[in-house]
């Protein structure tokens, strides 16, 4: 397969599974029931579940002044804020491209190198990648009792065990056989989960490791609060801790799968609900009002901050 060919599947794939969902979810539900949905809605909580949203934003931003600081750069916070805001903006887009625009803001405002810029984002990823993987256990803790009654009902617990015994052997080979690769595929694979160990190490050897681990922890807990505060807008929609959990996580994953969660992030949420037997009506409605706020609050400040970066920045020497 050609370069050209991997590039245009890149991009053109996470738009077709995106038009693909859309069209599920909408089979799944009438856009006269959404409709319906959408103009009862209770928006102060919405902009309540926002408020959260924006503060994990600003966070992020600030978070970032960490790991810029020991390369001897120290942005503008305003700058910080709005190369953020960018770079939500253009994931709608391009799948991963907001870091790349992220890093070419602060290289054209802040003189500071795309290499570098770029670099620390990544490490940022790293951060967030441990801390949704964090979310997860959590929530495996939280509802242990939850998912075990899930796995009786639906599978032999004769299977379960045995399925349990084939992935601690699947796993095993596969790591044994990943830590002996010298080339191809799994070299890469050797080398993606090396770097993953090194940034996280690198993490705790920060300087100001403290407030960026809080900063971390703060950011997350504002996506889970944003996520649970907008749930009362639908009236009648109540979803347990472990619902809230679990669909944060689906809703998470589902973002990350198509550009910006278009299409996916309303399937995964409803799936999500599903399994606590919540109205499947209400479950969409949740997933696409939730999915439509967020939008429109990164349309919006993404946009904003794309026009008013060059002003901001206009007596820049």
């Amino acid at each position: 397969m050609s370069i050209s060919t991997k590039k245009i599947l890149k991009v053109s794939f996470p738009l077709l599974l995106g038009v693909f969902l859309v069209w599920y979810s909408l089979s799944k539900v009438s856009i006269d029931e959404l409709v319906v949905y959408f103009k009862e809605a209770n928006y102060l909580w919405v902009c309540f579940g926002l408020l959260f949203g924006i503060l994990s934003h600003l966070s992020r931003a600030y978070r970032w002044k960490f790991m810029l600081e020991p390369l001897g750069y120290q942005p503008k916070f305003a700058n910080s804020v709005m190369a953020v805001l960018v770079a939500y903006l253009v994931n709608y887009t391009i799948p991963r491209a907001g870091e790349v625009s992220r890093a070419a803001v602060m290289t054209n405002y802040e003189g500071i190198p795309f290499e570098k810029g770029f670099g620390t984002i990544v490490a940022e990823r790293i951060a967030d990648l441990i801390m949704m993987l964090l979310m997860v256990a959590i929530t495996l803790f939280v509802q242990f009792d939850f998912i075990y009654d899930l796995l009786l009902k639906n599978f032999d617990p004769s299977k379960i065990i045995l399925l349990g015994i084939v992935l601690i052997l699947i796993v095993a080979i596969f790591i044994r056989f990943i830590k002996k690769a010298k080339s191809g595929f799994a070299l890469k694979i050797k080398t993606f989960v090396g770097g993953l160990v090194e940034g996280v190490m690198s993490i705790f050897k920060m300087k100001k490791k403290w407030p960026f681990i809080f900063h971390t922890l703060f950011i997350w807990l504002m996506y889970v609060l944003m996520f649970w505060a907008t749930i009362p807008a639908i009236d009648g929609l109540e979803v347990p801790i472990g619902g809230v959990l679990i669909g944060f996580i689906a809703g998470g994953t589902a973002i990350a799968a198509t550009n910006a969660g278009v299409g996916s992030y309303p399937v995964a949420v409803a799936l999500a609900f599903a399994l606590f037997n919540i109205d499947n009506d209400k479950a969409f409605a949740f997933g696409w009002i939730m999915w439509s706020a967020q939008t429109a609050m990164v349309i919006l400040f993404g946009g904003l901050s794309f026009l008013f970066l060059p002003i901001y920045n206009k007596n820049k020497s």
